[in-house]
C-alpha cells in the first residue's frame, strides 16, 4: 500500500502581482485552457426586482447570482506552472488573478441558499462560531 506524498507549492510572490478579474463559475466543463474574450461575448442581463442574472451560453439558458467571498477572505485563481508526470510528483502553482466576488451560474434555475457553492460561502462564519470558546 502506497501513500500519495505529493505536495502543491504556491509561489507566494505571485499573490501581490495578481490583478482583480471577474470570475464566473459555470455549470459545465469547458475543454479550453487559456484566455477568452468573456466580457465581449458573455454579457448577462440583471432583473430589476432581484439580484438574478440571466444569459444564454451555447443556446442554454443560465441563471446566476453574484456571490461575495466571506469577510476577510480573497478568492485566488491558480495556474499550474509545471504539470507533474504522475500523482507522486510535487506541483507548483502561481496566482493568476484574485477576486472578492464571483458570478455563480445554474442551468435554467436561479441559485438558492441550498446550493453547495452558496452554502460554502457561509462556512468560515459557521466554523468560527463552532470553534469559539464558550464562556460560562
Amino acid at each position: 500500500m502506497s501513500c500519495n506524498t505529493s505536495v502543491t507549492h504556491l509561489q507566494t510572490s505571485s499573490v501581490g502581482q495578481a490583478e482583480q478579474e471577474p470570475v464566473h463559475l459555470m455549470p459545465c466543463e469547458i475543454d479550453h485552457n487559456g484566455l477568452a474574450q468573456v466580457s465581449q461575448y458573455f454579457t448577462a442581463t440583471t432583473k430589476d426586482r432581484k439580484q438574478e442574472k440571466t444569459v444564454s451560453f451555447r443556446g442554454r439558458g443560465l441563471k446566476g447570482q453574484e456571490i461575495c467571498c466571506p469577510h476577510g477572505y480573497t478568492g485566488l485563481v491558480l495556474k499550474e506552472i509545471n504539470k507533474p508526470g504522475s500523482d507522486q510528483e510535487d506541483r507548483t502553482v502561481r496566482v493568476s488573478s484574485v477576486f472578492d466576488k464571483m458570478t455563480y451560474w445554474n442551468l435554467e434555475t436561479p441559485p438558492t441558499s441550498d446550493d453547495v457553492v452558496v452554502m460554502a460561502m457561509d462556512w468560515p462564519e459557521l466554523a468560527e462560531a463552532i470553534h469559539t470558546p464558550i464562556e460560562e
